[in-house]
């Protein structure tokens, strides 16, 4: 038999081990292959123009790259990746990047500005949530490609649209998941009736990242192949293997006898009864997303803002910080990361049942009324939902609870068509002005409008004076007066009782074997394992 086919067999004999079912006789995992476990429920396209999850996030990036990116997430430092240098104009208007030259994609074609330009058209163009992020800036699907251009092979030309702090662009280039490089050319030859790829790309990939897809299957696997001819040189590791496991006590389990290198999303009692093993490691990562409870002011009860207060006076922030969200979050009632400069103490909210009770009789409401709470069928979100609906119901809100999976549950929100959400989301990375544009922000309340990025929007919150502060906030470069715009623009969401209430800013805990090196969790959920290699 030829060599070459051998190895290739073999080779893939390994990969099908490693996603076989397990049984008590299993050795420990292939030493050049990662296997991960964690819950692949919302994971439903890995296309980089409708892929907003952090799911997908995680997979595309390690799939695509991105002109330049994050320093240790700090939002006023930038580093090069597909672009090894960029300049900004002395007005603010332009920005000017000068790619790198080595760059190859998956398919062998070399990255061009082109690549970079068309990816962002497309983005809007096809017109999903994402596309929200750009059209903030002023960009839109009649001006963009002659706003966004290649000079050159190797030189993109960027003009801003609007009055905009041009370091608010460059940082959505870093950190934006639909901000990735796609293949224009592969991508072309899988269009179909003028959909840009969209179909294809749903299950497949055309990027220049250190991982190539090899397979993925909905809710059950999804296998990554080390790319040899990666610019930034390959990675430690042939294969990444992810397996869809969503029980807690199978990742605890397949952890402790060797099974899975490395698991996402265990419960809060298994991360505790194994923290501090040798054979283990724990990692905990803050990350900029948020758990919140987010209320339909299309619907008449929510829409009245002593209804919202009501339910504020409802939800027990402080026993779910204690008793629910230890290894899944940290207690912040903020619309704003913590940690940041511009944000306010939280506003001190807590259970208080009297005063809601008082408030809904004063809205109309002194026998309570019926309503549905939509969540995931996962941790934490089911604790949340059901600890919700407890409380709830002490003040006379009487909630059933619909779970579900995140298309449906997310699908419902972005459709603007739910009564309550627990849910989780938000801009990932620590940045005041996103932060309060992905909450609070809201330019066209219209069910036309297709703003599904703005949660504000999703809940049909609408605030033209919070709208005005947000937009000075975004031109301001003077920081003492930037900082003073974001308070007060957070102290009017709390006057106004804005319908995303936040409850936890998310905590990310990584349980991996003691043997993992060189893993370093992002905190935007977009981990490279580029690095990662095992020592035994």
């Amino acid at each position: 038999m030829n060599p070459i086919t051998t190895a290739l067999r073999l080779s893939l004999f390994g990969a099908i081990l490693a996603l076989a079912p397990v049984t008590a006789a299993q050795a420990k995992t292939p030493a050049d292959q990662l296997i991960v476990g964690m819950s692949l429920v919302n994971l439903f396209s890995i296309d980089p123009a409708n892929a907003p999850g952090l799911d997908a996030s995680g997979v595309n990036a390690n799939l695509y790259d991105t002109l330049l990116k994050r320093d240790n997430g700090n939002p006023e430092q930038h580093l090069p990746q597909l672009a090894k240098s960029w300049s900004v104009s002395e007005d603010g208007k332009q920005i000017t990047f000068t790619l790198r030259d080595d760059v190859k994609f998956h398919s062998g074609n070399p990255l061009t500005a082109d690549d970079v330009a068309w990816s962002l058209y497309r983005v809007m163009k096809l017109n999903y949530g994402l596309a929200t992020t750009w059209k903030a800036y002023g960009y839109s699907v009649d001006n963009i490609q002659s706003l966004i251009r290649a000079s050159d092979a190797h030189t993109l030309v960027i003009d801003l649209p609007q009055p905009t702090d041009p370091l608010l662009l460059i940082d959505s280039l870093a950190t934006s998941p639909s901000a990735v490089v796609v293949d224009r050319q592969t991508v072309l030859k899988h269009e179909k009736n003028g959909d840009l790829g969209a179909a294809w790309l749903v299950t497949n990939e055309a990027g220049s990242g250190p991982f190539t897809l090899t397979r993925w299957n909905a809710n059950d696997s999804l296998l990554m192949t080390r790319f040899d001819g990666y610019w930034g040189g390959a990675a430690k590791l042939k294969r990444v293997v992810v397996r869809h496991m969503t029980e807690s006590q199978s990742l605890r389990l397949m952890l402790e006898r060797g099974d899975l290198d490395l698991a996402y999303g265990m419960a809060a009692p298994d991360i505790k009864a194994i923290d501090g093993r040798d054979t283990l490691q724990v990692q905990s990562l803050q990350r900029g997303t948020m758990y919140y409870v987010a209320l339909s002011m299309k619907q008449p009860q929510f829409a009245d803002p002593k209804v919202r207060e009501a339910v504020r006076n409802l939800i027990d922030y402080q026993g779910l910080d204690r008793q629910v969200m230890p290894y899944y979050g940290k207690l912040n009632q903020q619309p704003m990361q913590l940690g940041l400069a511009a944000r306010l103490p939280d506003p001190g909210y807590a259970m208080n049942v009297a005063k809601a009770k008082t408030l809904l009789a004063e809205a109309g409401y002194p026998q309570g009324f019926s309503t549905t709470i939509r969540t995931l069928s996962e941790p934490p979100f089911t604790d949340i939902a059901a600890r919700l609906q407890a409380t709830l119901a002490e003040g006379g809100i009487k909630a059933s609870i619909v779970s579900g999976t995140g298309n449906q549950v997310y699908g419902a929100m972005r459709a603007r068509n739910f009564d309550i959400i627990v849910a989780r989301g938000a801009e990932r990375y620590p940045h005041p002005y996103f932060s309060l544009r992905t909450f609070a922000y809201n330019p066209n309340n219209s069910d036309d409008a297709g703003l599904p990025n703005f949660q504000g929007w999703r809940a049909s919150f609408f605030s033209p004076q919070l709208n005005t502060l947000i937009d000075q906030a975004g031109v301001e470069r003077d920081s003492a007066k930037r900082v003073a715009l974001y308070h007060q623009a957070q102290s009017l969401y709390d006057q106004q009782v804005g319908p995303i209430m936040m409850i936890s800013q998310m905590t990310d805990t990584v349980v991996s074997s003691a043997e993992i090196k060189g893993f370093s969790g992002d905190d935007a959920e977009a981990t490279r394992y580029l690095g990662v290699y095992k020592q035994r």
